[in-house]
């Protein structure tokens, strides 16, 4: 065990943790999951909200196993390394704002920064944007966190608290694999195969032990896209961003033996080529990452140690999606069409949606600082707060 904790804290581990979990997300997608969405956990958690009835819109509804399998892979992992410790109360109501505010952010750019990432290493030239966009909200939240931002701290919770969110995503999957439908017209829905990013998936016991296996590894090596650019900004530590970097060219090289690499700019696979909104659309999920303490996926693994907050920020992140379809918030990818392509990306709805986001989470960091919380300790990047 004290070698595998070695391996997994070192700089060859975390660059093998990003080269598998490449590796992986592109055999998802050459298995059925959509192009360039190996992985996305905005996505799939969109999906889910679809299935369950949140929103109603028919492209996108499905229980994705994935999004169970990251998060029971973690706990697993957890629980073997004795890390699993059910722990709550920092400001649960402002991560959850926090979590709705990400997944607005993510659904204007078309995907979290895990599939930005698989974007780029399929050849989608718009994730550059969106990169540097998520890397300005990071280094802005991450100016916050130097600065005195913290939400307080976290305390230790019955263990029973920390069984709700597994019995919730057992429940999820059960509802999978028994295709339970509660009516005509009614939950669960799916979209119909091939009618949409919902309709195309990989096979879900294939899914859900791939997302697994995922999971595991990413909590041993505490991989984090949106931590990869705090750590780089704030302490100087590049580990887990080379980590970040193995997963794209891990991704990249597969997807050049498969064929599955079409660089440009217009016509991507669900994605548009709005550079403006890509730009702010993940600027705002930048930031509210940061300031929750995490990626997406950082935020999965962490509710799968037993964190109750980082559970509340993924509630906030599936209320986040139903509020973008149902407002029309969501961007539309560009339309391809035999004598042109039509250029995609959010509506007026979106875009204030965006600003009102970028506004509330500059205000956020201005304000929530350590006076606010006397028990706070220091925002360090070995808190939890920071994640």
């Amino acid at each position: 065990m004290k070698v595998l904790n070695s391996l997994f804290s070192s700089v060859p581990g975390i660059i093998l943790a990003g080269a598998v979990i490449g590796i992986l997300a592109v055999f998802l997608q050459y298995s059925g999951n959509p192009p360039n969405m190996g992985i996305c956990v905005a996505c799939f958690t969109r999906d889910i909200a679809g299935a369950i009835g949140l929103h109603r819109v028919a492209a996108v509804q499905y229980l994705r196993p994935e999004i169970a399998g990251l998060f029971l892979g973690s706990m697993l992992a957890a629980l073997a390394a004795r890390e699993w410790k059910p722990r709550g109360g920092s400001a649960p109501l402002v991560r959850f704002v926090l979590g709705m505010l990400a997944m607005i952010g993510a659904l204007v750019f078309l995907g979290c920064p895990w599939r930005a990432m698989l974007r780029l290493a399929g050849g989608d030239l718009n994730a550059i944007i969106g990169i540097v966009g998520l890397a300005a909200g990071v280094v802005i939240g991450s100016m916050y966190l130097k600065n005195g931002f913290h939400l307080g701290r976290s305390y230790a919770m019955p263990r029973a608290a920390g069984l709700i969110l597994p019995g919730a995503m057992l429940m999820l999957l059960g509802l999978l694999f028994m295709k339970t439908s509660f009516g005509e017209g009614q939950a669960i829905f799916t979209t119909a195969e091939g009618k949409g990013p919902g309709g195309l998936r990989a096979l879900p016991l294939m899914s859900l032990g791939i997302a697994m296996a995922i999971g595991a590894l990413a909590q041993r090596t505490r991989f984090c896209t949106v931590g990869a650019i705090r750590d780089a900004v704030l302490i100087r530590n590049f580990r887990l961003a080379i980590g970040v970097i193995a997963l794209i060219l891990a991704a990249f090289a597969v997807n050049l033996y498969l064929g599955t690499v079409n660089a440009g700019w217009a016509g991507q696979p669900i994605a548009h080529s709005n550079a403006t909104w890509n730009f702010l659309g993940m600027a705002l999920a930048g930031m509210a990452f940061v300031m929750a303490g995490g990626c997406p996926g950082r935020q999965l693994f962490l509710a799968g140690e037993g964190d109750a907050d980082a559970a509340i920020f993924w509630f906030g992140m599936l209320a986040g999606a139903a509020i973008s379809h149902n407002w029309m918030l969501a961007s539309v990818p560009d339309v391809v069409s035999a004598d042109a392509i039509t250029m995609g990306g959010p509506g007026i709805y979106g875009k204030i949606a965006v600003i009102a986001g970028i506004v509330f989470c500059a205000a956020l960091g201005s304000f929530a600082r350590i006076p606010l919380y006397r028990d706070a300790p220091a925002a360090t990047c070995g808190s939890r707060n920071a994640a």
